[in-house]
């Protein structure tokens, strides 16, 4: 009998959506396990596995594997397992379960720096009184966002940015799909020039190795003095390198990381020590209501993958998204 594993603790899962995954999943065995010895003994039999300990290392060892539903939405682990490139199962992620707490994130962080409260709250640690005058703060207001990478994420974000009065311009790969909320899309290729004019820059894009030290030293160069990175997607994008070297000369107003190339970010990284840099770890995407978004994906994919359905949030995995 063939097997759906469902990679999870029993206790991260609502007993009520494992029985429905059950009634749906006839002729198939469901089986619950995070359990390292367990879940390579079902290999030979998996036909789907769905959840957050997935066994990247064993996948070619499930040759009956159809369909693989990550948990999360990111999928560089493609590029330390290509064996997983060219194994014929469909990969799905979550995409879109992020979305709202991400663009939220990011919103607080782009506020932060208008207000300069990131300076205020550490004044307030030191017990000191702190005011800036008016060219300390600025407005968001007539401000130029550069969301680079267009997605669920960077939509939602830039609805935000628009209701703020942001003026917002977009990098996606194919700059010919519209994208509600963004003034001017472009391509990849035009990336420099939207640089030079960006007084924010969001990166949402995923770490593959067309988007590996995307924004690097020449990259950094292009940004005005003023101008403030977020980084929200994954860290390999970023050279932290020149990144710290581009803030500690001034070159940069700051940058607000929640991901990092090691995580978490090792304790020499000149990056803690910059009074500009917003750190958060790894976490803009948290909210309580994460688990019963993934699982209503799921749930939909199910669906139409017992029926023979095309799947949602299906992963290209030699683009790595």
């Amino acid at each position: 009998m063939s097997v759906i594993l469902l990679t999870f603790h029993p206790e991260e899962l609502d007993r009520a959506d494992v029985d429905v995954i059950r009634r749906l999943a006839v002729g198939r065995r469901v089986v619950l396990t995070r359990a390292p010895e367990e879940i390579a003994r079902l290999l030979g039999d998996v036909e789907i596995i769905a959840g957050f300990g997935m066994p990247y290392e064993r996948l070619h060892e499930a040759p009956q594997l159809r369909w693989m539903q990550q948990w999360g939405a990111g999928v560089d682990w493609l590029m330390h397992h290509p064996a997983a490139q060219e194994h014929p199962f469909v990969l799905t992620n979550a995409s879109g379960v992020h979305a709202v707490p991400i663009s939220e994130h990011v919103i607080g962080q782009m506020l932060m720096f208008a207000r300069g409260l990131q300076h205020a709250v550490r004044a307030q640690q030191r017990h000191e009184w702190w005011r800036p005058g008016h060219q300390g703060v600025f407005e968001l207001y007539g401000a130029t966002l550069l969301v680079v990478g267009v997605g669920a994420i960077g939509s939602r974000i830039a609805s935000l940015a628009r209701a703020f009065g942001m003026r917002v311009e977009g990098v996606r790969r194919d700059a010919t799909v519209a994208a509600p909320d963004v003034d001017a899309l472009y391509g990849p290729n035009e990336l420099a020039g939207c640089l030079a004019r960006a007084d924010i820059v969001v990166l949402c894009v995923p770490h593959t190795a067309a988007t590996h030290h995307l924004i690097d030293a020449a990259a950094l160069a292009r940004l005005k003095r003023t101008a403030y990175l977020i980084n929200i997607g994954r860290g390999g994008t970023v050279d932290e390198a020149a990144l710290a070297t581009a803030l500690q000369a001034g070159r940069l107003a700051g940058a607000a990381l929640d991901v990092f190339e090691a995580e978490p970010l090792p304790a020499d990284s000149p990056l803690w020590s910059c009074d500009n840099v917003i750190i958060t770890g790894h976490y803009a995407g948290n909210t309580p209501r994460y688990q019963r978004r993934a699982m209503a994906i799921f749930l939909e994919n199910l669906r139409h993958y017992l029926a023979g359905e095309p799947l949602i949030n299906v992963v290209d995995k030699h683009l790595g998204y």
